[in-house]
């Protein structure tokens, strides 16, 4: 399908007012310019993306081993091959790869055999920017610890926090958590820090850019002394390195797609909108492609996001939609129902749809321009995961 033109035909079937236009308010624009959206894809496939190296060599206990084969995981990616080896040994690490690279499994592995050794007194805290991430790394645990007796928690903001304080009367060995809600039940005495025994900054680049230096700086001052610090990003400034050289302790350094780059999996694309054309036709005649089997569609307002899925869905096409203003329980189920296919569409923002794994969408739309480019690397590492080819359409004017 080449869409790198002006889009002139009009949706013969779906029609209503563009819902963009409805909005009160006029939102700064986005000064990135569109030829930076348009590049083929150069496939790694399957072999880029995982080695050759087996689960096997690594000396991981019989139940732990099991469970990995049983998620199909066969063979390490790249991440892992570098990562686990001097995780298991207790090193610090900082890691810095892109979405999609197996990065979750490569730090809780380690992680499951730290805590078979000493469940009473092991206690891992992973602290995440978006609850949605959070969740997801929760979920990981508990398939790779099927039959073990290991417990995990997750502590988001827009849940109850009382059920925060019944999680925490049992023995946890894994806390996940984003870093509001982790220092509210700090602050209360429910969740006592000084035991965390291995800390874990997942997606700390994007934990910067949403403001929680200071969140992440008072979680680590109180944990203070503890035996292993883990900090992934996707990518890192300078300025960043400074920061984190006071965090972590003689790290291994572990660098994978690292860079500002995008990932050579992803076609990117663009459709050229006309002044006065209306862009939720042009929309809705994409939807017409078999191709585009499920998408995350980024607006860059909650309004906008709530108008594309209700238009979406009386159009016909599945949709749902996630940001800031729904509550956790909506939000989680919108996710399930994209990831077991009631949905075709999901509609978000960038920081409601930050964190969300899910291996197979086909396509990311940015219906509206990102503000940064960094935003459009995050949005489009949505898609191109585990090796296989994705695609990126943007639209512009």
């Amino acid at each position: 399908m080449n869409i790198n033109k002006k889009h002139t035909k009009p949706a013969p079937s779906i029609r209503g007012g563009n819902p963009d236009r409805r909005q009160v308010k006029k939102k700064k624009e986005s000064t990135l310019d569109p030829r930076l959206f348009v590049k083929k894809a150069q496939p790694s496939g399957q072999e880029g993306f995982r080695t050759e190296k087996s689960f096997e060599n690594l000396g991981l206990s019989a139940r732990l081993l099991q469970n990995i084969q049983a998620k199909g995981y066969l063979t390490l990616t790249n991440i892992q091959e570098q990562s686990i080896l001097p995780l298991l040994e207790g090193k610090d690490m900082m890691a810095i790869s892109k979405t999609g690279s197996g990065k979750t499994a490569a730090f809780l592995i380690p992680i499951i055999e730290h805590a078979l050794k000493d469940p009473r007194n092991f206690t891992a805290l992973v602290v995440t920017p978006t609850r949605e991430l959070a969740l997801q790394i929760e979920e990981e645990f508990k398939s790779l610890t099927q039959g073990m007796q290991l417990y995990s928690a997750t502590f988001i903001g827009g849940t109850n926090i009382n059920s925060d304080h019944a999680k925490l009367e049992r023995k946890l060995q894994v806390i996940v958590g984003t870093p509001g809600r982790l220092l509210d039940l700090s602050d209360r005495k429910v969740l006592d820090l000084r035991k965390v025994n291995t800390l874990v900054l997942d997606e700390f680049d994007r934990m910067l850019d949403m403001g929680f230096v200071l969140d992440v700086n008072k979680l680590v001052n109180r944990i203070g002394k503890r035996d292993q610090t883990l900090l992934f990003s996707a990518t890192l400034e300078p300025a960043q390195k400074k920061l984190i050289d006071g965090l972590l302790s003689n790290p291994v350094e572990v660098k994978v797609n690292s860079g500002s780059g995008t990932n050579e999996n992803i076609e990117q694309q663009t459709i050229r909108v006309p002044e006065g054309q209306d862009k939720f036709d042009v929309l809705a005649d994409l939807f017409g492609s078999s191709e585009l089997e499920k998408v995350i569609l980024f607006t860059e307002t909650k309004r906008l996001a709530d108008r594309l899925a209700k238009k979406l869905i009386q159009s016909g096409i599945p949709a749902g939609q996630i940001h800031g203003d729904k509550s956790q329980n909506f939000r989680n189920r919108m996710i399930e129902e994209f990831k077991n296919g009631t949905i075709r569409v999901l509609v978000a923002t960038d920081v409601a749809a930050r964190g969300i794994d899910v291996a197979d969408v086909s396509h990311v739309i940015n219906y509206q321009l990102p503000m940064t480019m960094d935003a459009y690397i995050h949005r489009i590492g949505r898609t191109g995961r585990a090796g296989k080819v994705g695609h990126a359409i943007t639209f512009v004017n």
